[in-house]
């Protein structure tokens, strides 16, 4: 059966007040793939999923999701973003926060019976539902990721796209985070962003590394002149605090 491809970009190239932030970016993802894309802080990894929802444009190359032109199908894509900045005395429940997505896909202000019962579906999904009476604002930070995943998920999304949706959250929360992550790629494809290779190694199908431009080798592998050309620093110093399973056989190391 042969893979079908949901996102491409070939050749692209995003530059911002004069820096190239992106360069030569080349990627295919392949539906029900859940790629994990590390790298170091201010790599461009924020910046490739911003490409993606039409954030930000490229001065060159080409976006195609699910094979059309990428403006054409956006609407498919569902995105959970690294934290969300809110005032806590803010009086929004969460199912308020998780219903409001519908709005994008409505032309009036008011909320219909399949909406609400989207929502709920959503926040069960995620098990947040017994919890949807309350405010945003009580919620721990784990909580409150889950919501935004529902909130992504009542678009009703083929497309995944999360952005370092970890990076606040215990460790204990983000085994269980990962997990909801699994179960929700055997329905749509996911790309994940992170620092943390140690963590999303465990849980990815295909990883790759960025830092400027891209390095993919659609492997669970990460090559050691992978990891060197991304951090720009020898692989054994990155390797000490990583499973060893996702780097390839490195001077007569083997991996695991």
């Amino acid at each position: 059966m042969k893979d079908t491809k949901v996102i491409e970009l070939e050749q692209v190239f995003v530059e911002m007040d004069g820096v190239t932030v992106l360069e030569n970016v080349n990627l295919t993802v392949n539906e029900y793939d859940f790629l994990g894309i590390i790298g170091p802080n201010g790599g461009g990894k924020t910046t490739m999923l911003r490409v993606l929802l039409g954030l930000v444009k490229p001065y060159r190359g080409k976006v195609k999701i699910m094979g059309a032109a990428a403006d054409k199908n956006r609407h498919l894509l569902g995105y959970v973003p690294q934290y969300a900045l809110f005032d806590r005395s803010f009086p929004i429940s969460v199912e308020e926060v998780v219903i409001s997505a519908r709005l994008a896909r409505k032309k009036g202000r008011r909320f219909s019976d399949l909406d609400k019962s989207i929502a709920a579906e959503a926040l069960a999904r995620v098990e947040m539902l017994p919890l949807r009476k309350r405010r945003m604002g009580e919620l721990s930070g784990g909580e409150r990721q889950r919501v935004l995943v529902a909130r992504a998920l009542a678009l009703k999304p083929r497309i995944l796209l999360l952005d370092e949706p970890t990076a606040s959250v215990d460790s204990r929360f983000a085994a269980g985070f990962y997990e909801l992550l699994q179960e929700l790629n055997q329905e749509m494809t996911l790309i994940l962003v992170s620092h943390d290779i140690s963590a999303v190694s465990s849980y990815v199908k295909t990883l790759a590394c960025m830092n400027r431009t891209l390095y993919y080798e659609h492997s669970h592998q990460l090559s050691p002149q992978m990891i060197e050309d991304s951090y720009h620093c020898p692989v054994d110093l990155i390797a000490h605090g990583v499973p060893h399973r996702v780097l390839q056989p490195h001077d007569g190391v083997g991996g695991h």
